[in-house]
């Protein structure tokens, strides 16, 4: 006979092989009437795998909502045995874990925040260690992979097995798009650093505002991300915290409806061929980019040569910006962008300057 325990063990094993992965809840649990209506509501729509909600809110500045704090829990509990949906809260320190534990929370998540502090992290690994609980961990507030990394490290070091990533964007100065950048290719760096692991988008914490969210999730479809965590409310507009990004659970299932879901893969031979012819072609170009590019590296080598015998200085501005200039002229014509242009070239300018830098050094 299945006791409890075995049950929802096997429902979180089967959750974590699910794709999509869908989460949601309120940013802030606020009332037990706000949680179990919100819960319920999302638990109607069928699309929704697991209930999140904020119990302890890190916020930047002091006297923000920051939580009604462990009294919620009994609340998510309470939610969970109303809906049957397993449930997830953020973590922040050894206490918090320990409270979640207590009552049941099925999943744990590592916020931002506290990514961005090893020692935090740290104090969270040692209270899991002999714990079987999945554990999701959010980028740090900065884009700092080696913290992220790091993060991942450690929660597996206490012997936890089942980790999931959450990429929520990152912080940076002068962006006014998004409330934190995406980033994207620093997110896919990361997911095919770790291709095992689910890697799940915060598309509610990236923008900041509920009318560019269906945007952000399908750009992270298209990008093979394995779910999403997007907040949820019964009354968005007068929510306690983080009310423009957060939306009502019928708006969440219009949009869950609205998005094109993409699969990794199909069983067909004719895809595969087709497929294949293509990237072969994509083979034989980037072998002779490489090419290419190795002979410039030679040139630059020898630019680094004169530079030295004449005692010129390796960095030449006008001669970098009319490179540029022309590079964007031409990529423009060929259907390149210029962002994408500037960083290709950006990356190129790195390597002939560090090849002409150890010419002079030699």
């Amino acid at each position: 006979m299945q006791t409890k325990e075995q049950t929802v063990n096997e429902k979180i094993e089967a959750l974590w092989e699910k794709r999509p992965i869908l989460i949601s809840g309120p940013c802030s649990a606020e009332t037990e009437e706000q949680l179990l209506a919100t819960a319920q509501q999302l638990a109607n729509t069928g699309k929704i795998d697991m209930l999140r909600a904020g119990i302890w809110k890190p916020r930047t500045k002091p006297g923000m909502f920051e939580g009604v704090g462990a009294k919620g829990l009994p609340w998510l509990l309470q939610a969970k045995k109303l809906t049957g949906l397993p449930t997830a809260v953020e973590v922040a320190t050894a206490k918090q874990v320990q409270d979640a534990l207590t009552f049941d929370v099925d999943v744990l998540w590592v916020g931002a925040r506290t990514t961005v502090n090893p020692f935090s992290v740290q104090e969270i690994a040692d209270a899991l260690r002999g714990v079987d609980v999945p554990v999701l961990i959010k980028n740090p507030v900065n884009p700092d992979m080696e913290l992220w990394s790091g993060a991942v490290e450690r929660i597996a070091r206490a012997g936890i097995k089942k980790i999931g990533l959450i990429h929520r964007g990152f912080s940076s100065y002068g962006n006014i798009e998004y409330r934190n950048a995406p980033m994207w290719h620093l997110a896919i760096d990361m997911k095919l650093k770790y291709a095992g692991m689910p890697f799940i988008n915060d598309p509610s914490h990236i923008c900041g505002k509920r009318d560019t969210l269906l945007d952000i999730m399908q750009k992270a479809i298209d990008l093979d991300y394995d779910g999403f965590i997007i907040e949820s409310h019964i009354d968005p507009d007068n929510a306690w915290s983080d009310a423009k990004q957060q939306v009502t659970p019928q708006r969440l299932a219009e949009m869950f409806n609205s998005v094109t879901w993409r699969k990794e893969d199909i069983n067909s031979a004719a895809f595969h061929a087709a497929l294949e012819k293509l990237r072969q072609q994509i083979n034989q170009l980037d072998d002779e980019l490489i090419q290419i590019l190795g002979q410039r590296m030679k040139i630059a080598e020898n630019i680094g040569t004169y530079k030295k015998e004449n005692n010129i200085t390796i960095l030449q501005t006008n001669r970098w910006n009319e490179i540029m200039d022309r590079a964007i002229a031409k990529a423009d014509k060929a259907g390149l962008s210029k962002e994408f242009i500037t960083k290709y070239f950006d990356a190129v300018h790195m390597e002939s300057i560090n090849r002409q830098k150890k010419v002079l050094d030699s």
